[in-house]
């Protein structure tokens, strides 16, 4: 039984929490993070969902991703999803979102860190991911259309890989 803490839509928690899966009502919010982590290449881990997933099954995703449980904050939710899909340990205490998007019944921070891993040697939680891989920005824009990655906007992607180096909504240099 996974518990969420509730916030109103000032991203304050609202003391109450609620079971995922249950509706939340109006003016009710939850936490969820994605972590995408990417290597010097230039390239993201992506990971495979597993065939038996109600949501998305064996599509391809960003490297980790989910809901951020009761009296968790937004790194520790980070850490411990990236952990437990990947076996990957990264300290997120002195990491901050790159940015945060808002959906219908929520808010999601998105985290991306440079972290060269050795796909072949990660622990892969059996319950969510099947397999994963490198890939750069034009092979995971060809995967959605192929319909192999999650229907994520391809702006949406092509900012993850823009911010992945840096905050903030522009370049620190004026290019010539």
């Amino acid at each position: 039984m996974e518990l969420w803490d509730i916030y109103d839509i000032n991203r304050n928690k609202t003391g109450k929490t609620v079971m995922r899966g249950c509706l939340l009502g109006q003016g009710e919010f939850h936490l969820a993070v994605q972590v995408c982590i990417f290597n010097s290449n230039g390239e993201m881990l992506i990971q495979q969902r597993q065939p038996f997933k109600d949501d998305w099954s064996n599509m391809w995703d960003i490297t980790a991703a989910g809901s951020a449980l009761a009296g968790e904050t937004s790194r520790q939710a980070a850490q411990r999803e990236l952990f437990e899909e990947l076996g990957i340990d990264i300290d997120f205490s002195d990491v901050r979102p790159r940015c945060t998007v808002n959906f219908d019944q929520g808010f999601c921070d998105v985290y991306a860190v440079l972290v060269d891993v050795d796909s072949e040697t990660l622990v892969l939680q059996k319950e969510e991911v099947q397999a994963v891989k490198w890939a750069n920005m034009q092979q995971i824009l060809e995967m959605i259309d192929k319909g192999e990655f999650i229907t994520y906007y391809k702006t949406f992607i092509g900012l993850i890989f823009d911010l992945r180096n840096s905050y903030g909504s522009h370049e620190n240099e004026i290019r010539k």
